[in-house]
């Protein structure tokens, strides 16, 4: 190791510490400097492992879904008050201020997004997933699908174009789950990482283990690896194939998710034509994905797929954008597009470009060559946005297999839209591709023929353009992954992604037992009656089962004239016995949501109390028709409560000047809503939602 050097420090077992040995030299993607040395030499990676498991994994489980949650949300709004520091440093990757905020703010933006889901899971460290599966006649023997956290760690090998956001958008899941990671970025941008990782750390926010980090080298850190471990892997496709074989992977059948740069395609359809509003948001999105980040993105359009008839016109008007792209020092304004990571990751692009040419040719730039602002263009990592064209891509494949990462795209012409849909599948699976059209019809003929071979299909409407967030951007609430080439994998997914964390146990029992197990009430299990009207009782003094039978109520010809007359609903099954010859019912019968509304006029405590409002209905059945003359009643059951961070804000009173809205604690009750009919058969069940009060709010 050179005089000076600097070595980049590992976050391992609780403390910050170097690699032994040279390690690997990091340099500045802009002009060659020396940055640091990053080496894992002499790190125990068993012992990490085992030091997650035994720390991390049980403080996180010991936590809530909300308190996850909170705890996401604590240190997404740490790190947005220290995010500007990390910008000079993103800068020495080769990223523009534009690229660096899709990295940086982009990943806060997951954290905030992770948390924000915690108001859809229970206050607990468990879910009871979907319904309850009724397993015998009776309803005395059910099943059902519970979910807890998998008692591992979970292994995070990044890319190196997402420093930041590749490491956020991964621990937001696992984190929120329950589960501790090893995050291990790519080497040579490994700085980045460290740096918001050092201010996690110093923030206090995750329990100790929860997160560690390796800067150097993998090494042996899959030889630990158990089957209560979960590994995912961002990179080129042939090291995760190598990765997905690794013996302990295999032996322990330790889930794998792989998320693999992959051949995306834009599809211009053939209703955009040159002057309309869906041809130049074609432009605009493949010269976006050719230069942000310099191209160095799994999600960038590497095929450019467009009518036949309109080739020159994409050519001419790409020329066009690309030779307005600044390209230089990312600390200048004006550049718009920097540089690659590093003079390896160049000559890997210019190597890719070669074997693509030997079946396209180039249409723009010179892989050999690049005019620069502000740096030197032999120093730092710099190349030209490179556009081919290929005339003939269902002759010539390589277009389909090679991918140069970095700014390059092919251009390629199709006759009718199911050879752009072909097209696209022989990528052979991609992250995402995208189609530029105004016409419904060819959006859905596209996007049903393509699905299978894609993660993602992004539908490029001038409708919509001011608001879409474009090709290259995955969303936290949707799945980012895709079939094949692409790796197969899924991460994100809002919800969904939890579950790749979380170990889906089947149960079976009685009612009571699956109650207690779960913490939501489940239909035909012990009730306790209270003695107090539910409505009286705070957040805190309400526990499922906690039930109240109500009064009966007669239901009269009356009633459902009044309700037609009050809802406008004068169906004819309501209104006119003498056209239900042809009908399901024998006389004229109750509307539905006069039962539902009886109902709750019946459970309701009129007088004020801790119940706040009503927050809504989740689900609701009309079971069985009610007629006149038959007697309704209500079991109102609590199904489940759930926990709030958040107060009510109450607004002042109109002649209170000065005076500020009040604060109310309170918490959502779920409840079973079950109306049944004067033979004890339900007739209507609902799930509502309230919310109630807390004790001294």
């Amino acid at each position: 190791m050179k005089k000076g050097s600097k070595t980049l420090k590992n976050y391992a077992l609780g403390s910050w510490v170097e690699g032994s040995g040279s390690g690997q030299e990091l340099v500045s993607a802009v002009d060659g400097r020396y940055i640091a040395h990053a080496s894992s030499e002499g790190l125990d990676f068993q012992a990490m492992l085992e030091y997650a498991r035994k720390y991390g994994g049980p403080a996180l489980r010991k936590l809530s879904f909300q308190e996850r949650g909170r705890m996401l949300k604590a240190l997404a709004l740490y790190l947005s008050e220290r995010k500007e520091a990390y910008y000079p440093v993103s800068y020495l990757t080769g990223a523009t201020r534009a690229d660096s905020w899709v990295d940086i703010d982009g990943g806060i933006g997951t954290l905030f997004t992770y948390a924000s889901l915690r108001r859809k899971l229970p206050a607990q460290p468990y879910i009871l997933e979907g319904e309850p599966a009724p397993l015998s006649k009776s309803g005395r023997f059910i099943g059902h699908h519970l979910m807890v956290p998998k008692e591992g760690v979970a292994v995070h090998i990044n890319a190196f174009n997402f420093p930041v956001w590749g490491m956020l958008e991964k621990i937001s899941v696992n984190l929120l789950a329950g589960v501790p990671a090893i995050v291990k970025p790519a080497t040579n941008t490994s700085y980045l990482a460290a740096e918001v990782v050092r201010d996690i750390e110093a923030s206090g926010i995750l329990p100790n283990g929860a997160l560690q980090l390796v800067c150097g080298s993998a090494r042996n850190l899959l030889d630990g690896v158990m089957c209560q471990d979960v590994v995912t892997f961002t990179g080129s496709a042939s090291t995760g194939k190598q990765l997905k074989v690794h013996p302990s992977i295999v032996e322990h059948s330790v889930p794998f998710n792989m998320e693999a740069d992959s051949l995306n395609a834009c599809v211009l359809g053939p209703d955009a034509t040159p002057g309309t509003a869906n041809f130049d948001l074609f432009i605009k999105e493949v010269h976006r994905e050719m230069t942000a980040k310099c191209g160095q993105k799994c999600t960038a359009i590497r095929r450019a797929i467009v009518p036949e008839n309109l080739l020159d016109d994409v050519l001419k008007a790409l020329r066009l954008r690309l030779d307005k792209t600044s390209i230089g020092d990312p600390h200048l304004e004006e550049v718009r597009m920097g540089a690659l990571a590093g003079q390896a990751q160049r000559d890997e692009v210019r190597g890719r470009i070669a074997q693509l040419v030997r079946q396209s040719s180039i249409a723009y730039g010179d892989p050999a060559t690049v005019r620069v602002l502000g740096a030197d263009p032999e120093a730092g990592a710099f190349i030209s946005p490179v556009l081919l064209i290929n005339e003939q891509p269902f002759v010539q494949t390589v277009s389909h297999e090679v991918e140069a990462f970095g700014p390059v795209c092919t251009i390629m012409p199709y006759k009718e839209l199911d050879e752009a849909i072909e097209l696209c599948k022989l990528g052979k699976g991609s992250l995402v591709s995208s189609i530029a059209t105004g016409d419904s019809g060819t959006a859905r003929r596209f996007a049903l023929g393509a699905a299978a071979y894609l993660g993602r299909i992004l539908v490029l409407d001038e409708s919509c353009a001011r608001e879409s967030t474009g090709h290259g951007s995955p969303m936290p609430l949707l799945v980012h992954g895709g079939p094949g080439r692409a790796g197969g994998g899924e991460e994100m997914g809002g919800l969904r992604g939890l579950s790749h964390y979380l170990q889906r146990t089947a149960i079976q029992g009685s009612p009571d037992a699956i109650t207690a197990i779960g913490s939501v009430y489940q239909q035909g299990s012990a009730r306790r009656e209270s003695e107090v009207h539910l409505f009286r009782k705070y957040f805190e003094e309400l526990e499922v089962g906690d039930g109240l039978t109500t009064a009966g109520h007669t239901v009269t010809e009356s009633d459902i004239s009044m309700f037609a007359a009050v809802s406008g609903d004068h169906f004819y099954a309501h209104m006119d016995a003498t056209a239900l010859s042809d009908s399901v019912f024998t006389g004229r019968v109750a509307h539905g949501y006069f039962i539902l509304s009886k109902a709750t006029g019946l459970f309701v405590d009129a007088k004020k109390g801790p119940v706040l409002l009503n927050y809504g209905i989740d689900e609701c059945r009309f079971t069985k028709p009610v007629y006149p003359g038959n007697t309704i009643r209500v079991s109102l059951t609590v199904k489940e409560k759930i926990d709030q961070d958040q107060a009510l804000s109450i607004p002042p009173r109109e002649d209170a000047e000065g005076e500020v809205p009040a604060k109310l604690p309170c918490g959502i009750v779920r409840w079973l809503v079950d109306v049944t009919d004067q033979r004890g058969e339900t007739v209507a069940i609902a799930t509502i939602l309230t919310m109630i009060r807390k004790k001294g709010g």
